[in-house]
């Protein structure tokens, strides 16, 4: 076969105009609005570290970061370099052969996994890495019951929906997977009473993402432990979010000395370059599927490129030493939020979280949503928990500056000062 080597084709990036227009009619009217109002109508065109930039060349600084995805920043070179390789030689796998790039990252996987996970099953997306985990715990246990919290996202796929903790996303589509309950997050007297031997697994993050970034207990956590080893129950662990580095450490079980039976990943595991997710599991969990490997599989997962960029990423977090670097610029964000809440004590109720998975809460819903307002009048990018509207939350990269911080901070502040003055308070 001949290859033709050909010039890049030519592209004309289109105008705000006309992506609204694209948006109203193939997207959707209602989302096409929604963005208008909360992004000002600004195109993302390009991005580069803690930074994106629209059309216009204007650069907001991104403490979103794409809900946990940039967590090395946006374009980390190393990651950029290792998929335009990876290009060059195989991109989608035959699923023939065996992939070497997908046995290589498993090993990485359960070399840095909590004690016990092992085995490695590699998706696309976090609602997939839960969907997997669900399968597997039904069929290890031969039980039907799930036990989640409420607050909880695991994702919007059927099952992973079934048990997330907000009916606003699940009363549209019911019925949802039968056997699905909720229990209050870090009580521990309701988990006991819900942990039966009924129960096949139990859904847990370690700190809350789109619940408002509550964070477990490590006595909370140790509790849920012991409670699925003597009732036979899989402890699955939504590490999403909160995985690899993000607070402080690889993992958020972690901070309590805790190894769960299954855990999820995804988001920054491809480096904030390509998607993929991952479910990980130990002996136990996995037995599930002896003599039955293709009892689940994906098409696309543990393909070449998404495998390549999630080696490079978790090669960047090693030698970048991303964990500490979270863990010290935590501190320096969490102690600027701290006093501005104390400045501000009639808008902010509470700061929370750890290492750069941090949440601001609001008295009331219009308090955050005027600071998202102005923060991006002022090029700084935060959203919203998307299960509790009162809490905004910040999640900038890892490797983010000092300089950064201190820019956003002067922006919260600024916002929180306008927000005041405009809406006045409940005190």
């Amino acid at each position: 076969m001949t290859v033709v080597t050909t010039n890049i084709l030519e592209f004309d990036e289109p105008t705000l105009a006309q992506v609204t227009s694209w948006y109203k009619d193939h997207i959707s009217p209602d989302l096409a609005r929604l963005l208008r109002l909360t992004g000002f109508g600004a195109l993302e065109t390009r991005a580069e570290g803690s930074w994106v930039i629209d059309q216009t060349g204007r650069r907001y600084l991104d403490f979103s970061g794409g809900y946990g995805v940039f967590s090395l920043g946006h374009r980390h070179p190393a990651v950029v370099a290792a998929v335009k390789d990876q290009l060059d030689k195989v991109a989608m796998s035959s699923r023939v052969f065996m992939n070497p790039l997908q046995a290589q990252l498993a090993a990485k996987l359960a070399e840095i996994s909590p004690e016990g996970l092992q085995y490695s099953f590699i998706s696309n997306s976090g609602t997939e890495a839960i969907e997997a985990a669900l399968k597997m715990a039904r069929l290890a246990t031969g039980r039907e019951k799930f036990v989640s919290t409420e607050g909880s996202y695991h994702g919007k796929t059927m099952g992973s929906l079934s048990v997330s903790g907000r009916a606003k996303y699940q009363d549209p589509f019911r019925p949802l997977l039968s056997g699905c309950e909720t229990v209050k997050f870090n009580d521990i007297q309701a988990l006991e009473d819900a942990l039966t031997e009924e129960v096949a697994g139990f859904l847990l993050e370690p700190v809350q993402g789109e619940g408002g970034i509550h964070v477990a207990t490590p006595e909370y956590l140790q509790t849920a432990r012991r409670l699925c080893t003597e009732r036979g129950i899989l402890f699955i662990v939504d590490e999403v979010q909160s995985g690899l580095c993000r607070t402080g450490k690889w993992f958020a079980v972690d901070h309590a000395g805790v190894a769960p039976d299954i855990m999820t990943l995804a988001k920054s595991l491809g480096g904030g370059v390509m998607p993929i997710g991952a479910t990980i599991s130990n002996a136990k969990a996995a037995q599930a599927y002896k003599g039955r490997p293709l009892l689940h599989t994906s098409t696309f997962g543990g393909n070449p490129l998404a495998s390549r960029a999630a080696l490079a990423s978790l090669q960047v977090m090693e030698n970048e030493s991303l964990a500490r670097q979270a863990e010290l610029s935590g501190e320096i964000l969490k102690r600027g939020l701290t006093e501005l809440a104390k400045e501000f004590p009639d808008l902010v109720r509470e700061i929370r979280g750890l290492g750069l998975m941090l949440g601001m809460e609001f008295h009331e819903d219009k308090f955050g949503g005027s600071l998202i307002f102005e923060m991006v009048k002022r090029n700084v990018i935060a959203v919203y928990t998307l299960n509790q509207p009162k809490v905004i939350r910040f999640e900038p990269p890892l490797n983010v500056e000092k300089g950064e911080i201190e820019q956003a901070l002067k922006a919260v502040r600024e916002s929180l000062g306008e927000t005041r003055r405009r809406l006045g308070s409940n005190k």
